[in-house]
């Protein structure tokens, strides 16, 4: 790709030069031709990769060639992508309003939501999987796993995550929401670990807090109730104020248990024993010694039907080197050669952008027990664009492979901008040139966000900030498009509740929001239904008779609530 700096240089030395003035103009009558469609919030039509909006540069061109997993081709979410978040966002709304498209907007959740538990706050949440991500119910309960803390204990909300559990919930399987408590109907089954158990990762390391941070939870075999836990282990060393003593250790992890079910209720065994799997290596992935603000998290386990035999992990990462390395390139940028609205590659260096650069990284499991894994180069990069990239995962659908992430405006790198929300990139397989989707941006579901305001923040918000630019968080793709979340910060209300559901359609490299599903585009509080069922008899009758079983009269009675 033609250097950017040259281009600039030769205008500035030739302002009247005929052919960049007709280039120019070229440029600007092909972003105007699409700035009606581009502010009505309609799709562009698949595999168009030169329609712009004026006065932006066009974002990179992306193939979605897919790579060998093995390959060491990294995709890249660059400068022009993220920048045409901004071209597509409006500049006429009114303060405080919404100025994304429509279509790319979660609906407004009421102030008034209700609270999924008053003993635990909840926020990041899955569900228990296969290797296909079908989400199932066990033995007649559906049951999913959050990142919960106590709102008791005299900490802040904001103060939960060096507090962090993994709890579980379950409710009764097959109930459609309007039959559902409005909280969703979960009831909560307490810590899912035994306490301490976790800390084991760490050995003699000495810590003054350890938590237990995202991750997913597996079903080992249909038909069985042994489970597979992969999720991140974090120790902290740190003073009474909250100052690092020494860089936070995260290491991602795996614990095996069994899920046990009745007529009235889930629990879990197990869960003692806790192996780690991977800590960060420095060359692809960024360590503590390198920065001490690093991501290395939400570890999130696959099969690729394209590569039978293989189990493979995706992971957030940031790039490997010293914190604020000036290293991003003209690639990272990814302007085309000649466009005009390019940025220069210096000024970017100089913005202070270096110090965002954020990766979703690739492993591949070496045994069949999953308990030794090898690293692979990252999958995508975002280089003085982003410095998150939480939570990812894989989604296979119509034979396309989507990599959906989450972010917060206050992450994205200096010159770039967008909301707290869902970011999508769409390829041929799990290793591949990546088309950040909806418009070349990546951007695939925000809270309502005024860009044309300051972010201000969840704890702090701008009061010229519309009231919901921190609604919701941590979304989690489902089977069907469906989307769940947490409640964080609705009209200065905190949250730490189940958010509704809401579904994305999903169509190439285009996305909308459903304004057909529940109300208005807002499903129930916590509405994350199973879409496949795990019914193991045998288990079953054993859990009836168990310590923590509830034995019933008519056993017959017990086999027929299997099928609820």
């Amino acid at each position: 790709m033609q250097n950017t700096n040259k281009t600039e240089n030769t205008e500035q030395e030739h302002p009247f030069h005929y052919s960049m003035f007709f280039q120019r103009a070229r440029w600007l009558l092909l972003g105007a031709g699409m700035l009606a469609a581009s502010m009505s919030g309609e799709p562009i039509a698949a595999g168009a990769q030169t329609v712009g909006v004026s006065g932006y540069a066009l974002p990179t061109i992306h193939t979605q060639q897919a790579y060998d997993p093995f390959d060491t081709y990294t995709s890249r979410w660059t400068r022009a992508d993220a920048r045409q978040i901004r071209a597509r966002s409006s500049l006429t709304n009114p303060t405080g309003g919404n100025s994304l498209p429509a279509r790319l907007t979660m609906p407004d959740i009421p102030a008034n939501f209700p609270q999924t538990n008053p003993d635990v706050w909840v926020w990041d949440t899955w569900t228990l999987i296969d290797a296909q991500a079908n989400q199932f119910s066990y033995n007649g309960w559906e049951v999913i796993f959050s990142l919960t803390a106590d709102p008791n204990a005299g900490y802040t909300f904001d103060d939960r995550h060096v507090h962090a559990r993994i709890g579980f919930f379950y409710r009764r399987a097959g109930i459609p929401a309007s039959r559902r408590p409005r909280n969703g109907g979960w009831i909560y089954g307490g810590h899912l670990f035994p306490d301490g158990a976790s800390a084991k990762v760490f050995g003699s390391t000495t810590l003054t807090q350890n938590a237990e941070w995202s991750g997913s939870t597996r079903l080992v075999k249909v038909g069985d109730n042994r489970v597979s836990v992969f999720y991140t282990a974090l120790g902290f060393n740190r003073t009474d104020a909250g100052a690092n003593i020494s860089p936070p250790i995260a290491i991602i992890s795996k614990t095996d248990g069994r899920i046990h079910a009745d007529l009235t209720h889930v629990w879990f065994t197990g869960f003692n024993n806790h192996e780690g799997l991977l800590q960060p290596d420095g060359v692809y992935y960024q360590t503590g010694q390198q920065n001490e603000f690093y991501s290395f998290r939400d570890p999130f386990t696959f099969e690729d039907p394209a590569h039978p035999g293989y189990t493979f992990m995706v992971f957030e990462g940031n790039t490997a080197g010293e914190r604020g390395a000036a290293d991003c390139t003209a690639a990272d940028l990814g302007y085309r050669s000649g466009d005009p609205y390019a940025e220069n590659l210096n000024d970017v260096l100089n913005s202070g952008a270096t110090y965002q650069k954020a990766n979703i990284g690739l492993a591949v499991a070496l045994n069949r027990s999953l308990t030794k894994w090898r690293f692979l180069p990252p999958i995508i990069s975002a280089n003085c664009v982003n410095d998150q990239t939480e939570r990812p995962q894989i989604y296979i659908k119509d034979n396309k492979y989507y990599l959906f992430t989450i972010s917060h405006r206050t992450t994205f790198a200096a010159g770039m901008d967008g909301p707290d929300g869902v970011y999508g990139f769409v390829g041929n397989g799990i290793r591949s040139d990546f088309k950040p989707m909806n418009w070349g941006s990546g951007l695939v579901l925000g809270n309502p966000t005024d860009l044309n305001q300051a972010a201000g923040s969840d704890f702090d918000p701008n009061p010229l900030q519309n009231p919901r630019a921190f609604q919701s968080y941590s979304h989690y793709v489902m089977p069907g498009g469906l989307v769940e979340s947490f409640i964080d910060t609705v009209e200065n209300r905190r949250g730490g509740a189940l958010a509704p559901t809401v579904q994305i359609n999903i169509s190439g490299q285009n996305t909308a929001i459903n304004l057909g599903y529940g109300q208005n585009g807002l499903g129930g509080y916590g509405d994350i239904p199973a879409n496949r069922y795990n019914i193991d008899v045998v288990a079953f009758l054993q859990d009836l008779t168990s310590g923590n079983g509830s034995t019933p009269t008519n056993p017959l009675v017990a086999l027929a609530s299997l099928g609820q």
